[in-house]
């Protein structure tokens, strides 16, 4: 059973003699920060390839870009261009004390991922537009206007964190911990401290607020100025072909929560895939291992031709679960 109390893994936590799966990241070749619409900096790395589609990476709440640069790094080596970059409040976009941000999910994708999305679209115009979305990154990615002009996405365990939809088995400890006493916490301190309680990183109380009031309807959950409907809209724009890859193992993203996200994308081609740790020989994946380098050989090859082809191999693990038939 996975506790309420402290936890004390960080995804981005630097290589140690306990730790030694996770080598130093490979560095980006490049660095960019874009003015978001109201001006706050987000800044981010890119990994170039000559040719190829360019591909953002939307990254998980509350972990640094810099936890996906060696499967960014891998994947321009598969032949496309790598963006990664941290949303307002978190890494190299902290830029003001976060007790000061009052950021949700839904600045993190209509004015961040809008930004860096844009960004790409304007330096590599000729150049296919494509997404990876990990966690709220799959939901952030598809907020942003730009979004109608990827040509593929990837997501992995994206869901919005609906307590109802947790793996059952899970599910009182995950509430107790990301829907109580993160909010309690928040409350005390102005933003949650994440990383003094070895929690990830530290969240902007907006996006707190966001996780811990979620509903079956993200559009009348998160607090935003910008209409509902309009909110619930921005997904159902999206045309690209959509690869939404959901762990069995993992407790956030179930079947039930993937697909609760993934039918707001209805104006996508949608397949969801589920893939079970015994499919690739492996004990456990959960909910942020897919970007660990032992997957090098087995998941990240199924994401890269998504991205480069807009088609899974013709061996990939798993099953499909939608479409059906």
């Amino acid at each position: 059973m996975w506790t309420p109390m402290l936890y004390r893994w960080r995804p981005d936590a630097p290589p140690s003699r306990t730790n030694p799966e996770r080598p130093a990241p490979a560095m980006p070749a490049e660095r960019f920060e874009v003015a978001a619409e109201d001006g706050y900096p987000i800044r981010g790395g890119i990994w170039h390839a000559d040719t190829g589609p360019v591909v953002v990476l939307h990254a998980a709440t509350a972990v640094q870009a810099r936890y996906y640069a060696r499967f960014a790094s891998w994947l321009s080596g598969q032949g496309a261009t790598v963006l990664t970059f941290d949303y307002r409040g978190i890494g190299e976009s902290r830029s003001t004390p976060v007790k000061d941000l009052q950021a949700g999910w839904v600045d993190w994708g209509v004015l961040d991922a809008e930004a860096v999305l844009a960004y790409a679209g304007r330096r590599w115009p000729d150049r296919a537009l494509c997404a990876v979305g990990h966690s709220i990154g799959g939901f952030a990615l598809g907020l942003a206007r730009t979004s109608d002009r990827l040509d593929r996405i990837v997501t992995v365990g994206a869901q919005f964190a609906y307590w109802r939809d947790y793996d059952p088995r899970q599910r009182r400890a995950m509430y107790l911990k990301w829907h109580l006493f993160m909010p309690a916490v928040t409350q005390l301190f102005g933003y949650f401290p994440g990383a003094r309680l070895g929690w990830l990183e530290d969240v902007p109380r907006g996006v707190v607020r966001d996780w811990s009031r979620m509903g079956p309807r993200f559009e009348t959950s998160v607090c935003s100025a910008l209409d509902p409907t309009d909110l619930a809209a921005r997904h159902g724009a999206t045309r690209a072909r959509l690869l939404a890859i959901g762990l069995t193992d993992d407790p956030f993203c179930t079947e039930a929560a993937g697909q609760r996200l993934l039918d707001y994308y209805s104006g996508a081609d949608r397949t969801h895939l589920r893939i079970a740790p015994p499919d690739i020989a492996v004990p456990e994946i959960g909910h942020f291992a897919f970007f660990h380098a032992r997957f090098e050989q087995t998941l990240w090859p199924l994401a890269a031709a998504w991205l480069l082809s807009g088609r899974l191999p013709k061996d990939a693990p798993g099953r499909i679960v939608f479409p059906t038939g």
